[in-house]
């Protein structure tokens, strides 16, 4: 049987998120078994808020049993994403099967940049979540200080910035509707500035099920847009991690078995952002991922209301926890922002498309 480029391309993809959702599923078991037997999450649960103050609203709706849910569940997606990548990768090389060369999705071009970002970035994660489990770190009840996390996610961001700069060559921003601009040196800072904005956004991991829904959203967008502009390999790489986050939400949802803890958050939010500018869709990234940056927003928001009117402009926040304090189960809150990051992530493809 033949098959056009275009129909092959999208077996291929759809193919990869398959295998994807079921290697990351097998692995599940065997992670919670050894997270739980190893009891490998926080020991104390969070009593204060990033100013000192108050959580209130968080400890009322947010049990004491939340603190022996293990973490590290990122580790799963990042895993299963290097499983695939290096399976296919060395078919390729030491078959003459030419399926499996076309399956091969690790491409200098289009796979190298976030392959590198998910990985890098993912074990600084992964050393901040040791850091919290074991209670080790400046960082109240362990982990990172929010300080030194940020240096380290900009240290990425000028890696990634400087990479796309002088080796791609790249030095404009694509305008949906109107074209590229040429912005010359403001691309790097625009880069390491996009990376610290979409990290921050990982705040809206707080709900069970919250993030790895809003995140497998996000990347089912980009992935759209790759399959549109012909990066075919960089979409198969997006359909993985939407397939392992898939098998991640089977048991993130409530009651949560494991967390996706800053392995899962800071790979993630560091590989968004490299794909945003491999995909020179940079701009649209505000509204594909609305829900990250109103989540960071809202957290800024309410420090600066407290700072400067004295009293808060949110129950709690992020706002997840604010909409939980009036009164919503935090199922509710799951499926509302998930069809709201569905929304937002529509129009975002797009406007995008539409450039």
């Amino acid at each position: 049987m033949k098959f056009s480029g275009l129909s092959f391309d999208v077996i291929k993809i759809l193919s990869l998120g398959f295998f994807s959702f079921i290697i990351a599923f097998l692995l599940s078991a065997p992670l919670i078994s050894f997270l739980y037997k190893h009891k490998l999450w926080r020991k104390e649960v969070r009593t204060k808020a990033i100013d000192g103050g108050d959580v209130f609203y968080f400890k009322k709706f947010h049990s004491d049993g939340e603190v022996k849910t293990p973490r590290f569940g990122g580790i799963l997606i990042s895993i299963t994403t290097l499983i695939l990548i290096a399976f296919f990768f060395l078919l390729s090389q030491f078959t003459d099967i030419e399926i499996f060369k076309k399956f091969n999705f690790l491409s200098r071009s289009q796979t190298w940049l976030p392959l590198f970002a998910l990985v890098a970035a993912s074990l600084l994660g992964f050393t901040d979540d040791l850091l919290q489990v074991f209670g080790k770190g400046k960082y109240v009840g362990g982990g990172l200080s929010l300080v030194y996390r940020l240096s380290l996610v900009a240290l990425i961001g000028i890696i990634g910035a400087l990479w796309f700069y002088f080796k791609l060559d790249w030095h404009t921003i694509h305008i949906p509707g109107m074209g590229n601009l040429e912005i010359d040196g403001l691309y790097i800072p625009l880069f390491i500035i996009a990376m610290m904005a979409v990290y921050s956004g990982g705040v809206i991991d707080g709900i069970d099920g919250l993030s790895g829904g809003v995140f497998a959203i996000i990347f089912a967008g980009y992935a759209v847009i790759a399959i549109f502009l012909g990066q075919i390999d960089l979409a198969s790489f997006l359909i993985v991690i939407l397939g392992s986050l898939m098998a991640f939400l089977w048991h993130n949802i409530p009651p949560a078995k494991f967390y996706m803890g800053e392995t899962g958050i800071l790979g993630l939010t560091a590989t968004l952002t490299v794909v945003a500018f491999l995909t020179d869709s940079v701009l649209v990234l505000p509204i594909i991922g609305f829900l990250l940056f109103v989540e960071s927003g809202s957290v800024i928001l309410q420090l600066l209301s407290k700072k400067f009117r004295g009293k808060k402009l949110f129950l709690a926040a992020p706002i997840h926890h604010h909409f939980e304090a009036i009164g919503w189960p935090s199922y509710q809150v799951t499926m509302r922002f998930w069809l709201i990051s569905m929304v937002m992530m529509m129009i975002g493809v797009i406007i995008r498309l539409f450039g």
